[in-house]
């Protein structure tokens, strides 16, 4: 590690490269105003391949710390299942060594809801390739599977919500699906407001009240706050605190 790279506990934000996993693209950044990149992922990706194209793409850049969002369940910041919308070998990868770099690893959606957060009981719904969902509460981020679970004919709420789900019902009807489990969700769990992300978070033509489009870049401020260190903090699994602006 270069003398420069060198992260001795609360890095600046310029040295973190912030890694985005997505069941369709891998976006990342470093810093908090360097450009976006992405490369495409899809259903063969592994986590060799994802960090052995990170470190070609990113040879000639300098960080000294990564944070990462990872599409599925992420338990003390270790990998618990294996992704539905990515390849094999993610369980036990160990990223720190292929990257060479201090790691900081969440569910995708709590990285972006992380970002999103400003305050009281927020309800954070990616509508992606699946359905990420992440439920903050006065700070306490809490990460869910909730798109997993059964939601109408033995199907789940990211079989219907998700982009497969968009395809094989059509985007009117999709829409309508999406606000019934955003009301079902927000009621459930008791949010005061929901913020939505992902990459068809666009495509709904209106919001009900207390729901809000939430910028995508978002991930890539919650990526750099799982670094930052300050009096007002966002308690993470297991312990770990991520500062709040």
């Amino acid at each position: 590690m270069r003398a420069t790279d060198r992260i001795p506990g609360n890095p600046s934000a310029r040295h973190i490269l912030v890694i985005d996993i997505g069941g369709a693209h891998v976006k990342f950044r470093i810093d908090a105003r360097g450009p976006i990149r992405k490369f495409v992922s899809g259903p063969k990706m592994s986590a060799a391949g994802m960090t052995r194209r990170i470190l070609e793409l990113t040879r000639q850049l300098g960080f000294g710390a990564v944070s990462i969002g990872y599409p599925g369940l992420v338990f003390r910041g270790r990998i618990a299942a294996e992704p539905h919308n990515l390849g094999k070998g993610w369980v036990g990868f160990d990223f720190e060594k292929a990257l060479g770099k201090p790691v900081k690893l969440i569910n995708d959606a709590a990285m972006q809801a992380i970002g999103s957060y400003r305050g009281g009981r927020m309800l954070f719904l990616g509508l992606g390739t699946g359905l990420g969902a992440t439920l903050i509460i006065d700070g306490v981020v809490e990460p869910t599977e909730v798109g997993h679970m059964p939601y109408k004919r033995g199907r789940t709420f990211e079989d219907y919500v998700g982009e497969r789900g968009r395809e094989r019902l059509g985007t009117r009807k999709w829409r309508r699906k999406v606000l019934d489990v955003i009301e079902q969700l927000k009621h459930a769990l008791e949010a005061d407001y929901v913020v939505l992300g992902g990459g068809n978070a666009v495509r709904l033509k209106s919001l009900p009240q207390d729901v809000h489009l939430g910028d995508n870049r978002n991930a890539f401020l919650g990526g750099l706050r799982l670094w930052r260190r300050g009096d007002g903090r966002l308690r993470l699994p297991g312990g770990r605190a991520a500062v709040r602006r």
